[in-house]
């Protein structure tokens, strides 16, 4: 069944998000901190047996230049360089196998995937740990660190997945003027936070994102991820003044207030893990051309292999030179 706001009303929501006064100041702080340090890219051909796609294990600098892993997948023979997605993986999930999430480089883009650090065991391997040290937590990762925002899982995270277009900069196989990010759920909300802080990004796609209007899915959704925030504040009851500060930093709503560049979203109105009402907050606060595609009948899977077939339409317009 639906799970949210009637659809006429969705069509209208807007969050009331207040983000922190700094909230600029602080990301610009953190990147060039991460900026500062070893910015080595290392790339390591990897033998899959494939005959149509090339793999490479990359090691790139993320947050504090701590390394994180991702696979680069590429057209075999292609000449390059070219245009190229960065993908983020959903919340439990890790870059996985090198032989699956084969569909970018099979359209004859490259293709960077991401691994996410401390997750990677629910539903996909990672190889990425979290090293930062972070307090008390509820089951998950969307806990870690709340009660301070320099401390956040999320800032790490963010932190990472910039350093991640960075690098992918940096590649023979990449054209760097060509790059877009991509990603579902917690994915797509790290898209779109990666869309708002990196100027070289070209175009969005984000899939039912995570994190966006926070303060409102976590009262209005009783599944995970958002419930482990509810849990955390059932428990730490005198901290929510500042555990909804530190959300402040990463709530795709204020990323969405500072992207600009062309971006397809897609949200499905059965979730029950991520609220429409959230996917619409983003959207009609996205600052630039924005398409979205909405699904009636899908929960979190949302359009499946019809998103990923319509945002390779998108995403060739988008790249063309």
């Amino acid at each position: 069944m639906h799970t949210d706001l009637p659809e006429e009303q969705l069509r209208g929501y807007r969050s009331a998000l207040r983000e922190p006064a700094d909230f600029d100041r602080f990301w610009a702080e953190t990147l060039a901190e991460a900026r500062a340090c070893d910015d080595a890219v290392r790339s390591v051909p990897v033998q899959t047996g494939l005959a149509a796609v090339e793999v490479h294990d990359v090691t790139l600098p993320g947050f504090a230049g701590q390394p994180v892993r991702a696979w680069l997948r590429v057209p075999a023979g292609s000449p390059g360089p070219l245009p190229t997605v960065v993908q983020y993986v959903g919340y439990g999930g890790g870059r996985g196998h090198p032989l699956e999430n084969l569909l970018w480089a099979c359209a004859g883009f490259a293709h960077l995937q991401m691994d996410t650090r401390g997750q990677g065991s629910g539903w996909s391997r990672g190889d990425t740990p979290d090293p930062a040290a972070a307090g008390p937590e509820a089951p998950g990762v969307v806990t870690r660190g709340l009660d301070d925002p320099r401390r956040y899982y999320y800032r790490r995270l963010i932190t990472d997945a910039v350093r991640a277009v960075d690098a992918a900069r940096t590649l023979p196989a990449v054209d760097p003027q060509r790059v877009a990010v991509l990603g579902h759920s917690q994915g797509g909300g790290i898209a779109l936070a990666v869309a708002a802080l990196a100027p070289q990004v070209r175009a969005l796609v984000s899939y039912v994102p995570f994190l966006c209007d926070i303060p409102r899915a976590v009262l209005v959704t009783d599944t995970h991820p958002y419930r482990e925030i509810r849990d955390w504040l059932a428990v730490h009851r005198d901290a929510e003044e500042r555990a909804l500060r530190t959300l402040g930093y990463v709530d795709g709503v204020a990323f969405a207030r500072r992207a600009t560049v062309p971006a397809r979203f897609s949200v499905a109105l059965m979730d029950e893990i991520v609220p429409p009402s959230t996917v619409y907050a983003a959207v009609n606060a996205y600052r630039g051309p924005a398409e979205l595609a909405v699904w009636r009948y899908n929960g979190h899977e949302a359009g499946g292999v019809d998103d990923d077939a319509a945002a390779l339409t998108f995403l060739r317009a988008a790249l063309t030179r």
